[in-house]
């Protein structure tokens, strides 16, 4: 099957066009992407990710929720939110976690039906 984004199968075993390589990501783009979906790689950050679909919760909640401890879930937070999969708002002393915007739970989903093929 050919990709969405760059039809490479008619280029096999010759050039491919220019405007097909100017399409190509940079390699520090196809890093960002890789690292990306190391994120993903992870059972628990994906639990995090679920859990988030229905709303804003502490670290404390999260951790009861999903019965891990909180150490466990804050490693976890920290990871997603570096990988811009989360975002955090201070509320009091504690912070609250949401999911960073609609694109996580659209590559969840996605995947999802991949893995149901």
């Amino acid at each position: 099957m050919c990709s969405n984004v760059i039809d490479t199968c008619k280029f096999r075993g010759g050039d491919m066009p220019e405007k097909i390589r100017q399409q190509v990501p940079s390699e520090d783009q196809l890093y960002d992407l890789a690292e990306l979906f190391k994120v993903f790689g992870d059972s628990t950050r994906i639990r995090i990710l679920y859990r988030l679909f229905s709303g804003e919760y502490g670290v404390n909640e999260l951790a009861e929720s999903l019965n891990l401890t909180q150490s466990a879930v804050s490693r976890q937070l920290k990871l997603l939110k570096q990988a811009r999969l989360v975002r955090a708002r201070r509320e009091g002393k504690s912070m609250i976690y949401a999911l960073a915007d609609d694109h996580v739970s659209t590559m969840i989903g996605q995947g999802l039906e991949h893995i149901a093929e």
